[in-house]
């Protein structure tokens, strides 16, 4: 990914613009990991990688609620009409061309839309791949029954109509601008995967995915790997190896000497931790790199807790959050301040928003004021209720543990409990986190599809999960002026028409915090020397966005 002075390649500025146009868019058994890196004399996929995770995907169903590494089996399983690369183009997948307005595949009002599906392509059972499967997939995101983890979009569509096995007509309520940004990210599933199932939150599929995508899954192994061999009919690129391994490996500490030792091929999610990076750019035969990211690193309030649902609460612990310490002790200053959950290269970041100021005096001065006083054990209580809460994290992420130990401490010295409750990562981001089970927690996000601002997901005040919606506020969010704007930045394509009411949005979400932003981050890659096709995509959550384009070179 380049950058100059306006952020990512201008074409992701313009990319809508563009599509609109109709321009350029356009723990294993020795015998099992043997290397064999050479192709098959007649080009048949060969040998095998092995990607680490230090956290355990566990959704085979993309559309139910999933976190990034889940993301990693999707990519490997499925695929969608068009994919999003580095540069932020569209590029055709299922369907032969991506709609635009200059192909007529949009009207010009943004409401009638046309797809065309390319023919010959087939599930892994067999079976034919057509638009039913497409029109099955819209209408499974749009039904409330189902648990989506996206509903956004899906609702507004209209109409759908099988023109034939390969085409397909819609039309939208409104116009909706994320939504190319929105199917880039949509991986189709098959009608036929949920026939005669009643309850599809519950469906076999989900766990016996059938997907179009280069592998085929061959076998999950609860807390150890999953495995998937190449199918031999995928129509696009590749795959190149034989088999493709995910292993989970908890402690990521662990994950970097497994690295080392050449037990896995591949670091994915969480990345080589920074206060690895020095010794991993000197290892032999390895290779590193910094991959930019649009993620930020966040601490979640829930905020129907009782004490977490004061403002003047959650603006004192900001106040007592020394970024600059915490980014360049902890994070040896890899990773870049924001105030933001926009990634501070997009078109759509505000830079004008208040900086944040660590100051102890500051957080004192503003729980005094809302009448937090301090007890005997230097713990501040209002009405009989302490100013204590927990904090939650993925056990074996340990940097995060130590980011937890400077807050508690920090948080301590003007009067705030901070109770230190991490678990695995599946415990964690389950329930726990989609039904906002949680206090206070620390997580990564990638706020932004595609590129596109669109944050209905996150902060509308139907999409949490706890009050009975469906989305990804897991803060339970509620703003009117917020939702409004989210309608208003929605219904333009003209990137100039929508940037105030992001900006809006970001202001509004500085001043009430329903989480707060630490750094937005530059994850460390790695890999073994002779691993083509890695390549990293900041318009996507996972580094194996592409991996039917895996190799080991010749």
């Amino acid at each position: 990914m380049s950058y100059n002075e306006t952020g990512p390649n201008p074409s992701r500025r313009h990319v809508l613009g563009m599509m609109l146009a109709g321009g350029a868019v356009s723990v294993f058994a020795p015998n099992m990991l043997g290397r064999d890196r050479a192709m098959a004399q007649d080009g048949a996929p060969t040998g095998q990688m092995i990607l680490g995770f230090s956290q355990e995907p566990t959704q085979f169903n993309p559309h139910m609620s999933h976190i990034e590494v889940d993301d990693g089996t999707h990519f490997a399983l499925y695929d969608t009409l068009f994919t999003i690369d580095p540069q932020g183009l569209f590029k055709a997948s299922l369907c032969t061309d991506v709609p635009s307005i200059g192909n007529g595949g949009i009207s010009a009002d943004g409401l009638q839309w046309r797809i065309k599906l390319r023919e010959g392509v087939t599930w892994h059972d067999g079976k034919p791949f057509t638009a039913e499967d497409v029109k099955f997939t819209f209408d499974l995101l749009a039904d409330p029954a189902f648990n989506a983890w996206r509903r956004t979009g899906f609702d507004l569509v209209r109409d759908i109509e099988i023109v034939s096995p390969t085409e397909l007509t819609w039309r939208m309520e409104r116009l909706f601008a994320p939504f190319p940004a929105i199917l880039a990210g949509t991986f189709i599933v098959p009608k036929h995967g949920f026939d005669g199932v009643a309850d599809k939150n519950a469906a076999p599929f989900n766990n016996a995915p059938i997907g179009t995508g280069p592998f085929k899954l061959v076998q999950r192994v609860p807390g150890d790997r999953i495995e998937f061999i190449a199918n031999p009919d995928y129509f696009g690129e590749g795959p190149y190896v034989e088999r493709f391994f995910i292993k989970y490996i908890p402690d990521v500490t662990v994950m970097y000497t497994q690295f080392v030792s050449g037990d896995i091929d591949i670091v994915g999610i969480a990345y080589i931790q920074p206060d690895n990076y020095a010794e991993a750019t000197k290892l032999p035969d390895r290779v590193t790199q910094l991959l930019p990211s649009s993620a930020v690193e966040c601490i979640a309030f829930n905020l129907e807790h009782a004490v977490l649902k004061e403002l003047p609460v959650r603006q004192a612990i900001y106040h007592a959050v020394d970024k600059a310490a915490i980014i360049s002790t902890l994070y040896y200053g890899l990773p870049t301040a924001t105030d933001s959950y926009v990634p501070q290269q997009s078109y759509y970041y505000n830079p004008g928003l208040p900086k944040h100021e660590f100051s102890l005096e500051k957080a004192s001065a503003l729980l005094d004021e809302a009448g937090w006083v301090k007890g005997s054990d230097g713990i501040r209580e209002k009405n009989g209720v302490r100013l204590s809460f927990d904090n939650s994290t993925t056990v074996g992420n340990n940097l995060r543990e130590q980011l937890q130990q400077v807050l508690q401490q920090s948080l301590a010295s003007i009067g705030v409990e901070m109770k230190i409750s991490n678990m695995p990562a599946d415990v964690l981001f389950g329930d726990f986190w989609f039904q906002s089970k949680f206090q206070t927690l620390i997580f990564g996000e990638g706020f932004l599809a595609g590129g596109d601002p669109d944050v209905t997901n996150y902060f509308k005040s139907t999409a949490s999960n706890a009050k009975g919606g469906s989305g990804l506020n897991f803060w339970q969010f509620v703003n009117p002026e917020v939702d409004e704007l989210l309608v208003k930045g929605s219904s333009s394509f003209v990137p100039e028409e929508r940037r105030d009411a992001y900006f809006r949005i970001q202001e509004i979400i500085r001043e009430q915090l329903p989480f707060m932003t630490i750094y937005q981050y530059v994850a460390v890659g790695g890999q073994k020397k002779g691993v083509d096709g890695v390549e990293p995509n900041v318009n996507v959550r996972i580094n194996n966005w592409n991996v039917s384009s895996w190799r080991w070179a010749a």
